[in-house]
């Protein structure tokens, strides 16, 4: 089957990779070698398909400083036709609707008309949705309209469910919008994640729905700094957990073990439900020893997912 049937027949134990593109300062021969190494790298793993993120300035959604300053990347849409066209992978190419107009997001939509697979994320503060009256329901509608052969993915994220209670009817609002699959923010905080689980599959059973695949993202900290820039997304870390990683004798292998265990913890919920999960495992450092990190994280999963039936989901 294709990428896209998988997910249609809402396939559990997909497996996938994410990285932002090269910032658009980088030199083109180095963004060239940058993207020959991934390809090289990239093949040998054993994926379902790779995530490229369209990287925002979030400056206004929060009024604390930013860890790392931000530098705009190359356009993931650009930078997966132009530097990764060898690559033999289905690609997820996000979208962000921020400080786009409607004929803005159209124009882009039909340039890429020929993606496999597209995220749309919404603007970071209600100011950029009132300079341009375009919103994430927008940016549906037009897909929806007239390019509804894009297999459209969207994002979930489990902390907001502690917080507002609704992200599973938020999951099912964009499943009758288009989205066949969601992938999550980066999982700290397994309780938010199980709770959005569980909800999501009681609220589907009782009414009748098919949940779609849910992708939980993990990534790996090799740092204090990592951790903070971490907060500043917007991913918790329960304060039992920050104070362990920031006190243990190497923060990177306590991460990656962390991870596991959230992988593994989730994978065993949604199983005995026959809720359709998968993983998706990023670095949000461009440090080699935590990208390194992330791809340990990845063989892991791996090796947890095939004995749980991946393996023969495919042959079925």
């Amino acid at each position: 089957m294709t990428f896209k049937d998988r997910i249609l027949n809402r396939e559990s134990g997909l497996i996938f990779y994410s990285f932002a593109p090269p910032k658009i300062s980088t030199e083109e021969t180095k963004v060239e070698a940058i993207a020959s190494k991934q390809t090289e790298q990239l093949s040998k793993l054993d994926i379902d398909a790779l995530i490229l993120y369209d990287i925002q300035d979030e400056s206004l959604r929060t009024n604390e400083e930013r860890t790392f300053p931000y530098i705009p990347t190359i356009a993931p849409d650009d930078y997966s036709k132009k530097y990764l066209a060898e690559l033999k992978i289905p690609r997820i190419v996000y979208k962000s609707i921020a400080n786009h107009t409607k004929e803005m997001f159209h124009d882009w939509l039909h340039k890429n008309s020929d993606l496999e697979s597209v995220v749309f994320v919404g603007a970071s503060s209600q100011q950029q949705i009132r300079h341009t009256n375009f919103s994430l329901s927008d940016a549906y509608d037009l897909r929806g309209q007239n390019f509804s052969h894009l297999l459209l993915g969207g994002v979930t994220i489990p902390e907001r469910h502690r917080k507002k209670g609704d992200e599973h009817q938020r999951l099912r609002n964009k499943t009758e919008n288009g989205c066949s699959f969601f992938v999550s923010q980066c999982v700290y905080g397994i309780t938010e994640a199980k709770n959005l689980l569980s909800d999501y599959y009681y609220f589907s059973l009782e009414n009748g729905y098919t949940m779609a695949p849910v992708i939980f993202t993990l990534s790996p900290c090799g740092s204090i700094k990592t951790l903070k820039f971490m907060q500043w997304l917007g991913i918790e870390v329960p304060n039992w957990l920050y104070n362990d990683l920031k006190h243990s004798r190497d923060i990177l292998e306590a991460s990656v073990s962390t991870s596991l265990k959230i992988a593994e913890e989730l994978l065993n919920f949604s199983i005995k439900k026959g809720i359709p999960i998968g993983f998706n495992i990023e670095s949000v450092s461009i440090r080699k020893e935590e990208i390194d990190a992330s791809i340990r994280i990845l063989n892991n999963v791996l090796d947890m997912v095939v004995p749980a039936g991946r393996a023969m989901t495919i042959q079925s």
